[in-house]
Parts: C-alpha cells; structure tokens; sequence
C-alpha cells in the first residue's frame, strides 16, 4: 500500500512538472533537473531494495539516513545553482539598466537639440527624406 501511495504521489509530482513546462512556467533547464529528480524517485518507489543495497555499499546503517543525506546534498546543489543563475540575472539586469540610461540620456540630448534648433528661426530641421526648402 505505501508502495502505491508512493508510487502515485511521484506520478503526480511528474504531472506537475510537465504541466509547468508546457505552461511555460518552468523553463527547459530547470524541468530537466525535477524530471531526472523524479525519474530517480520513481525507481527508488518502485525498487526499494536499491535504496538498501546503496547503503550497504556505502556503509550506511540505515537506509533512510542515505535518503535523508542523498535529500539534503541535492537540496544544496539547487540552492547552490539557483545563487550562481540568480547572480547572472543581476549582473545582467545592471547592465541593461546602465545602457538603458545612456539611451535615456542620448534621447534627452537630442530631444533638446531639436527643440533648441527649432526654436531659431530658419534652422528647422528638414524632415527625413525630404532636402530642406530654398526660397529663391
């Protein structure tokens, strides 16, 4: 019976994350860390004498504790990844902050430029395209 409940939560929790990345709320490179993630748990659900041979070869007395410890590095992994991909983003996001105020600051110059220029009479700026207007 624990086996079936088991069984059936890790199918559910598989649902969930192909409906996140079909829903695009999960992108590709996270989805395929929880798909191997659950993938694992489903054969551990469905062979759990794997999980006790591990132990044996490893030294482990008791089989949980190697699931607890083998929970816990791979919770520091993800922690650890998502750090590195959220201290991208914020470099990322600097950078685009910055070039997004010297834009800012060019549009602002040119803006004053061509207020300036038509504020003198005679030095309107011509329209693209078109040769400024002689009269002769």
């Amino acid at each position: 019976m624990a086996t079936l409940v088991g069984f059936i939560f890790v199918l559910v929790i598989l649902l969930i994350i192909f409906e996140m990345l079909r829903r695009r709320h999960l992108r590709e490179k996270y989805a395929v860390l929880w798909i191997i993630i659950g993938v694992g748990m489903l054969v551990l659900v469905a062979f759990p004498q794997l999980l006790f041979w591990a132990s044996g070869v490893l030294g482990v007395q008791v089989p949980s504790n190697l699931l607890f410890a083998m929970a816990l590095l791979l919770l520091v992994l993800v922690c650890l990844h998502l750090s590195f991909e959220q201290s991208q983003a914020e470099d990322e996001i600097r950078v685009l902050a910055e070039e997004v105020g010297i834009l800012r600051l060019k549009v602002q110059e040119l803006e004053k430029g061509q207020t300036r220029d038509q504020s003198v009479p005679g030095n309107a700026v011509p329209s693209a395209g078109r040769p400024p207007e002689t009269t002769a």
